[in-house]
């Protein structure tokens, strides 16, 4: 296990630039996630770290020591490509064992690492098969068994789960975080789907055009996005724009345009023009003229349904309200439907309204 640092980190290709300025820290242990859209800058960074690329300025250290000068096969890193890279003419056992192979260690070392990495990975017995027998499932497993055979410092994941089907996918996430647990090993992946960054990471670094936007928790990051790219690429969000008008009660009052007031905690400065962001779930629907609620300090507006998408447990709004379109998602506890154009009241807290940086 050990702990990798970036400092200052840039890359460009010609006028492209791939990576600016990027710094951050994975601590020891960690199931770091670098999230973000094709051309964000994770990829160029993921491989900067495995030695693939070499960056134009800064540093990138593995416990303290830069490795900059260190070649990709001395840099004692394990990594897992998208499409697993999977020698078809080998067995398992031989695709498992390469890098112990090639590095001239014992039958029996490599025969005993085989047998344990097989039974990590839950395919004991599957060692004589070829990859073209395996389901997709057991590929993935196998070329992470040969990413951890030589018992690399730092594992590094490229899409990891990618080419997986969403079923396969999801039962796939909690086996990789139980794997990457048990081992302990610090490993950095690349996706750009939210729900695995969601469920795998102990951290995130969500990325767009080369730079680092926001870094955190999945929960702090989803709870309170930064900026309108972090809001709107980590979950949905709605998003109000209006000036702040006062506080009042203890809140800030922001003004949309139309007139409508709605209120958050944050705090801003009176005559600034802001953005907020508001979850789908955060919302609660009611009909079109509430009872009065007990506590006053409620966001509270009203609108028409413009549409619905029913998923089963869950059903997602289209509501017209405050000279927008709304999304609200709402589980399906309801015993009568919320037909087209329905009136509705729209109501949330306002420590459920985050004031946007940008």
């Amino acid at each position: 296990m050990s702990v990798v640092g970036i400092t200052k980190v840039a890359k460009r290709y010609g006028r492209v630039t791939a990576l600016e300025d990027v710094s951050m820290t994975i601590a020891d242990g960690e199931f770091f996630g670098l999230l973000g859209p094709s051309g964000g800058g994770k990829t160029t960074l993921l491989r900067s770290i495995a030695g693939f690329i070499d960056p134009d300025d800064g540093e990138i250290s593995i416990d303290g020591k830069p490795v900059k000068n260190i070649p990709i096969n001395k840099r004692d890193i394990g990594m897992m490509f998208q499409n697993y890279a999977l020698f078809p003419h080998m067995t398992v056992t031989d695709n498992i064992g390469f890098g112990l192979s090639v590095r001239h260690r014992p039958k029996a070392e490599i025969e005993a690492r085989v047998t344990e990495l097989l039974r990590l990975v839950r395919l004991e017995g599957f060692g004589e098969r070829k990859p073209r027998q395996l389901s997709g499932g057991q590929q993935q497993r196998i070329a992470l068994a040969r990413a951890l055979a030589t018992n690399p410092r730092v594992l590094l994941l490229d899409e990891p789960l990618g080419a997986l089907d969403k079923k396969l996918r999801e039962e796939m996430q909690f086996e990789l975080k139980q794997i990457q647990r048990n081992v302990g090993i610090t490993t950095v992946f690349v996706t750009h789907d939210q729900e695995e960054a969601l469920t795998l990471s102990d951290r995130i670094a969500i990325m767009s055009e080369g730079k680092v936007l926001q870094i955190g928790a999945p929960r702090d990051i989803y709870e309170r996005p930064r900026t309108r790219f972090a809001a709107g690429f980590l979950g949905t969000a709605n998003f109000f724009e209006g000036t702040v008008s006062g506080r009042e009660g203890g809140l800030t009052r922001i003004l949309l345009a139309g007139g409508t007031a709605i209120f958050t905690r944050d705090e801003a400065p009176e005559g600034r023009s802001v953005t907020i962001a508001v979850r789908p779930e955060k919302f609660t629907v009611g009909g079109a003229t509430p009872a009065p609620a007990s506590d006053a300090q409620v966001n509270r507006i009203a609108g028409r349904i413009a549409g619905e998408v029913f998923a089963g447990n869950s059903v997602t709004y289209r509501i017209d309200a405050a000279g927008r379109i709304v999304t609200v998602y709402m589980q399906n506890r309801m015993t009568e439907r919320l037909g087209p154009d329905a009136p509705v009241t729209l109501t949330w807290d306002p420590a459920h309204s985050i004031v946007l940086e940008d």
